[in-house]
């Protein structure tokens, strides 16, 4: 098995950039989901709210990370990629059931997504000081997240996507799913059930598979929304309440690493007692 596809997500349910090289940090990938929009409450807003969210293009350009929409490429917002947050004034967030402190940018930030989504909305920052918990009922004690929903990365299998669109009317893509991390070969939905895997030698581990919501219906070039594929996922992949895909991954390791498309993925089919 191999690695095929490295996505960044830089703002929360922004649309993504595709790398082929990335920093792996505990949190997940270096600039992934460190901003998002928020309500006039603190509370995150994304496509499930505001589908036209996925038209919102991003883009790293040192020292700037650019955004824009994609019908208008040229009418470009750009955000400091280093922030130093005591520059800028502290506010409390709201990620699901999480609370944790953030730093609101500039009000010309604002101003600008305002206009472009046609909906009062501000950004905000996650910096090094905040550490928002995973979910401690699958990750190990102090593991961090970013304003990603519950886990740092996310996995895909390429093959677990072909027998999804197997059963499709009309196939959709990967990007449907936001996956950081997608790989080639394996037995489709293989992914549910690693738990210590390699990516080249940098180690990771499978903690839980993904639940999906409306979000997947989302069409990320037009920003339409349909029944499918959450319709078809429910009637063979619902496990309780809850319709499975993808895997939830964390890095086990110390200090950051880059991981590169064409990385030999191995998973540990045996792994040690108590693991």
């Amino acid at each position: 098995m191999q690695l095929t596809q490295i996505n960044l997500f830089p703002i929360k349910s922004l649309g993504g950039i595709s790398l082929q090289e990335a920093v792996v940090e505990r949190r997940g990938l270096q600039y992934d989901r460190r901003w998002m929009l928020v309500d006039d409450t603190g509370r995150f807003v994304s496509q499930r709210e505001i589908p036209e969210m996925a038209l919102l293009r991003t883009a790293i350009a040192p020292p700037f990370l650019e955004v824009y929409h994609k019908d208008d490429p040229s009418d470009v917002v750009r955000i400091p990629l280093t922030i130093q947050a005591t520059d800028y004034p502290k506010i409390m967030v709201e990620v699901w059931s999480d609370r944790c402190a953030a730093r609101l940018l500039d009000e010309a930030i604002h101003q600008w997504f305002s206009r472009v989504l046609k909906q009062l909305v501000r950004l905000v920052y996650m910096p090094d000081t905040t550490n928002r918990r995973a979910d401690g009922r699958y990750a190990p004690y102090g593991q961090v997240v970013s304003f990603a929903d519950g886990f740092p990365y996310l996995i895909i299998g390429e093959t677990t996507l072909a027998d999804l669109n197997s059963r499709l009317e009309t196939p959709v893509p990967m990007n449907r799913f936001r996956p950081n991390l997608v790989f080639s070969g394996g037995e489709p939905y293989e992914e549910d059930n690693w738990s210590d895997f390699t990516i080249g030698d940098i180690p990771f581990r499978g903690v839980k598979p993904c639940g999906r919501c409306v979000m997947i219906t989302v069409n990320q070039e037009s920003a339409d929304k349909a029944q499918e594929p959450l319709r078809t996922l429910s009637a063979y992949r619902k496990n309780g309440n809850k319709v499975l895909f993808g895997q939830n991954v964390i890095w086990l390791g110390n200090e950051p690493a880059v991981i590169r498309v064409g990385d030999i993925i191995r998973p540990d089919r045996n792994p040690p007692p108590g693991s």
